[in-house]
């Protein structure tokens, strides 16, 4: 038997390969359905997208401890409360090494990566090896509310 005899007797039958890929076409059409015009790709980044708004307005003002902070990975934003009332919001993207922040204690952001920290009130650095500050992010406050922009 030859090579390609051999294959025609042990591979997937014609009726197989063509019920797949009917199958396969029928994915792809409820997918372009569901997306409205965009392919699965950006339905996912819309997901996401809206996923880390919902964070951000989401986020309680009794929630962010005095004299501390809370990180929201998903959303890359750590917001804190430097002193009662006073609230900001950094990128929680760390500028050594883009790993995010870990945690806010004794007064500073902190990266667990490589030990950077950053100033809770002005993002500035407190301890490298990281040498430029967390970009400020945007507050508003309203009601029992943040919102970061």
């Amino acid at each position: 038997m030859t090579h390609a005899e051999d294959l025609r007797t042990t591979g997937p039958s014609r009726r197989t390969v063509l019920g797949t890929a009917g199958l396969a076409g029928l994915g792809a059409a409820a997918l372009a359905g569901c997306g409205s015009g965009q392919d699965a790709a950006g339905v996912a980044g819309s997901a996401s997208d809206a996923v880390a708004g919902a964070v951000k307005d989401a986020i309680s003002k009794t929630s962010i401890p005095v004299g501390g902070g809370k990180v929201f990975a998903d959303a890359k934003v750590v917001v804190t409360q430097p002193t009662s009332g006073d609230f900001k919001a950094f990128s929680a993207v760390c500028t050594h090494q883009a790993c995010v922040v870990s945690d806010v204690a004794g007064g500073t952001i902190n990266c667990a990566c490589h030990g950077s920290k950053y100033d809770i009130t002005t993002g500035a650095v407190k301890n490298g090896p990281a040498t430029a500050p967390l970009p400020e992010k945007k507050v508003s406050v309203s009601g029992d509310g943040i919102k970061v922009t």
